[in-house]
């Protein structure tokens, strides 16, 4: 239901324990029926889905929503927009390991941080 490119990228999710239900790995050839809710695990995301129908053959894009429905935690969505900001935020592709400045600015910005603690900073009701 194109949560995968192909079926053979799909079988190798499978077989790498990437697509589970009830927290149980899925084999490749598992039949699902309506109402059943799997998750896929798609780098740090992982997405969660229900089946409302089943189709015979491949579907367009937009039939989807009609047989396929997307309940992914907003908590999971977040951690991919975090995981996204992070690859904007680092270092550009190629560009070699961090000079002698960079690795100076990193050890300042996170000893910033190694003074920083919640229990003295922040008050609980």
């Amino acid at each position: 239901m194109r949560i995968y490119k192909t079926r053979s990228i799909a079988a190798d999710a499978c077989k790498n324990g990437r697509v589970k239900m009830n927290g149980a790995e899925l084999k490749p050839s598992r039949t699902f029926h309506v109402g059943d809710v799997f998750t896929v695990r798609k780098g740090p995301v992982t997405y969660t889905y229900k089946i409302l129908a089943l189709s015979g053959n491949r579907l367009g894009a937009k039939l989807v929503p009609e047989y396929m429905q997307d309940i992914t935690t907003p908590e999971q969505l977040q951690v991919l927009e975090l995981a996204r900001l992070a690859a904007q935020s680092g270092r550009d592709r190629g560009t070699g390991r961090p000079t002698k400045k960079d690795r100076r600015d990193i050890e300042t910005f996170i000893s910033d941080f190694d003074d920083f603690d919640l229990d003295d900073d922040f008050e609980t009701p």
